[in-house]
C-alpha cells in the first residue's frame, strides 16, 4: 500500500531527534485551497475528503499529555487500528486536515497527494493524509474516543459544536444513529463515523476500507 512505502522515510526523519520537546508550531501549511476532486484517491488508497478543512491541524500542542495521550519520537504500534471521520456542515462536506497530532509535520509528495509524517513527535492519535482516517497507534491497548481526538487537536466537540462550526450535531457510527454525546464515540477498528452539524442533515454515507491495506 502506497502509504507504507512513504512512511519509512518520514519516520527516519524523526529518529534524528532524541526527544520531542518544544512547541508544535511549524511553517508547514497543511491547508490547501485546492479541494479534492470527487472520488480522488489519496496516498493511503482511500478517497480524499472534499470541502474546506474543519480547522487548522497546527493547534496540537506538544509535548503535553492530553487525556492520557502522549507523544513520542516514533510511532507506537503495540495497539494499531484506524477509524474514519466524515463531517458535514449544513449539508456540505468538510475535510479533516492532515497532520493533526504530528509535531513538526513534513509532507512527502506522491502522485496521489501529500502524505505527512513528523520530524519531532507523533501523538498516539494522528492523521497522515486528507482522507479522514484517524490512526490510533498507542503503546497500550485502550479504547479511545472521538472526544479524546478533539481534545488532543485542541478543538471543541459537543452536541452543538464540531470545531468552529455550531448547530445540532447528528452522529452515526457504521450507519447506525449515535444518540449519546459525540464525545463518547469509540474509535474502534474500521469505525465509520459521520457527524452532521446543522441542517440539512446528510443520510449516512457508506465508507469502504477495501481499497486500502489499513
Amino acid at each position: 500500500m502506497r502509504a507504507f512505502r512513504l512512511l519509512p522515510l518520514l519516520v527516519g526523519a524523526s529518529l534524528l531527534l532524541s526527544a520531542c520537546g518544544g512547541s508544535s508550531s511549524s511553517s508547514t501549511n497543511t491547508s490547501t485551497s485546492t479541494q479534492a476532486r470527487p472520488g480522488q484517491i489519496g496516498p493511503e488508497g482511500l478517497p480524499l475528503e472534499q470541502g474546506s478543512p474543519l480547522a487548522s491541524a497546527s493547534s496540537t500542542v506538544g509535548r503535553t499529555t492530553v487525556d492520557g495521550i502522549e507523544s513520542a519520537p516514533v510511532e507506537q504500534l503495540t495497539y494499531h487500528i484506524h477509524a474514519h471521520l466524515q463531517v458535514y456542515v449544513n449539508g456540505q462536506p468538510r475535510a479533516l486536515p492532515p497532520a493533526i497530532g504530528l509535531l513538526g509535520p513534513v509532507a512527502q509528495s506522491s502522485p496521489q497527494g501529500p502524505f505527512y509524517g513528523a520530524t519531532r513527535c507523533y501523538y498516539w492519535l494522528h492523521v497522515h493524509a486528507g482522507d479522514g482516517v484517524i490512526h490510533i497507534e498507542s503503546s497500550t491497548s485502550r479504547i479511545y474516543t472521538l472526544g479524546n481526538f478533539f481534545d488532543e487537536w485542541r478543538q471543541p466537540l459537543s452536541a452543538t459544536q464540531v470545531a468552529g462550526d455550531r448547530g445540532k450535531v447528528t452522529a452515526y457510527v457504521d450507519g447506525k444513529p449515535w444518540t449519546s454525546s459525540p464525545r463518547s464515540l469509540p474509535l474502534r477498528a474500521h469505525a465509520a463515523i459521520q457527524l452532521d452539524v446543522g441542517l440539512p442533515t446528510v443520510p449516512f454515507q457508506p465508507f469502504s476500507w477495501g481499497s486500502s491495506q489499513l
